[in-house]
């Protein structure tokens, strides 16, 4: 029977290798009986260790087999902590592609140790320190001479089919993942990709033939069917051209209003350092240890409160703005900025297996602050939802909440209202404070410099 402390995770339970859940709070990975073997390997080869060093695979904690969720266990380990779980529908291109090439770095270095990456799943990666990294301890199985890589199809679904629909066609196919949670189907993806696909070697082999090999087993008997030998060098060699085709894949130059954001907003210098500043004081006073900032757009504002912050979650729902975000980040090795795609009007929901498989967006973590800046006016005029609604949602996400309030008179909201009829009679600061102090309490209140708009520190009744 299980303990009523015990609380298992909705998205492990498909590898009978073992689980992760929670007891008393903590996570814990327990380890099945019938993976011992090789889980003893992955730490007695040295594999465990090697990849532990290179930052390619979480650290755990070896822990009294008391802990354990069910008999059947051969061991107990407590894994290290990821700050937030995000998932590849809420990843940039570049972020998508780092994680492919960690999964196939992974594998290489395993195949040394006389180990094999049983799954390839881009859900057993995470994002630690602005890094990707494999979580999945039971990922590893002993590598048998002349076996091909049982993960080969899961990789190409998982990784590199959404990254060629993304370089070859359109940046929104990333988001539709939500769609495949096991990865796109590569007979749809074959069908959507353009015909100068073919002449990408690795395309051609990988996702067109790949596509074609499974049509043409899909109705055989398995009795009739063949299994395939190939040596380790050939193995290595497949690997090398995925390493390859996926290093290549980049995207087309391209540009949104949102990736130019500061290039052409309606700010002077003098206002966007003020509310640069403003916003580095609030945060300051507030000491908050995660932030969550809503239409981050490229993260100015992010870096900004990341000084005082401990980790910053910067979300914004235009893909070219995220993938400059995650660049920037990248570049100037921040380690507490995990740049995210998420449109705030239809944040990532719960779904999968029993509609908990994946958890919504929002029931992943608690914010202490949430940054809400330069988006008030899109929330009501363009989706047209009630201040009070917008002042409710906030207040249940966060304890503290910085938000720029944009009038009427802004050059921004003109432009919104431009070509439809002004339906938001209460949309003016005394409507704002009204609806917004119905949730919050005002701390601060300032004027951005040389700009119509307002910087408030709000926290939560």
């Amino acid at each position: 029977m299980a303990s009523p402390h015990l609380e298992h995770i909705p998205a492990s339970y498909k590898d009978p290798a073992g689980f992760v859940y929670k007891k008393d709070g903590v996570i814990y990975r327990q380890i099945n009986t019938i993976a011992q073997k090789d889980f003893d390997l992955l730490l007695e080869s040295g594999l465990y260790k090697d990849l532990v060093s290179r930052n390619h695979l979480i650290r755990h904690e070896a822990v009294p087999l008391s802990k354990k969720a069910t008999d059947d266990a051969y061991a107990v380990v407590k894994p290290e902590q990821i700050t937030f779980i995000s998932y590849p529908y809420e990843w940039s291109f570049s972020q998508l592609k780092d994680a492919a090439l960690l999964t196939l770095e992974v594998q290489k270095i395993a195949l040394e140790y006389g180990m094999s990456l049983k799954d390839a799943s881009a859900y057993n990666v995470q994002f630690r320190n602005n890094k990707p990294i494999l979580i999945d301890t039971l990922s590893f199985e002993t590598y048998n001479q002349g076996k091909p890589w049982v993960a080969y199809r899961q990789f190409c679904q998982h990784f590199l089919a959404p990254l060629a629909l993304a370089a070859y066609i359109d940046l929104r196919f990333l988001p539709l993942q939500r769609q495949y949670l096991d990865g796109y189907p590569l007979d749809f993806v074959s069908r959507l990709l353009p015909r100068r696909t073919l002449l990408n070697l690795g395309l051609s082999m990988h996702i067109h033939a790949h596509a074609k090999s499974q049509s043409h087993f899909a109705d055989k008997k398995t009795s009739t069917t063949k299994s395939v030998s190939i040596s380790l060098t050939a193995l290595r060699g497949i690997l090398e051209n995925l390493t390859n085709t996926v290093g290549n894949l980049k995207l087309p130059r391209s540009s949104s209003e949102w990736g130019d954001y500061y290039d052409v907003t309606n700010y002077t210098e003098t206002s966007f350092h003020n509310k640069k500043k403003l916003i580095e004081q609030f945060v300051k006073k507030t000491m908050p240890s995660t932030v969550l900032d809503l239409g981050a757009n490229t993260g100015e504002f992010s870096r900004a409160a990341a000084q005082y912050a401990t980790f910053v979650i910067s979300t914004d729902y235009d893909l070219p703005a995220v993938e400059k975000n995650y660049a920037l980040a990248k570049k100037n090795q921040e380690d507490n900025i995990l740049p995210l795609v998420l449109d705030v009007t239809n944040p990532s929901s719960a779904q999968g297996w029993a509609g908990a498989e994946r958890e919504g967006f929002f029931s992943r973590g608690s914010f202490d602050m949430i940054l809400a800046l330069a988006l008030i006016h899109h929330l009501v005029i363009t989706f047209n939802l009630p201040l009070k609604s917008v002042s409710e949602f906030l207040a249940q996400q966060t304890t503290y909440l910085i938000i720029e309030f944009v009038p009427k008179e802004d050059s921004q909201v003109q432009k919104l209202l431009q070509n439809r009829e002004d339906i938001f009679p209460d949309y003016h600061t005394e409507g704002f404070e009204k609806a917004f102090m119905k949730n919050f309490k005002i701390i601060k209140k300032e004027p951005v410099l040389q700009s119509k708009r307002t910087l408030y520190l709000f926290k939560s009744l």
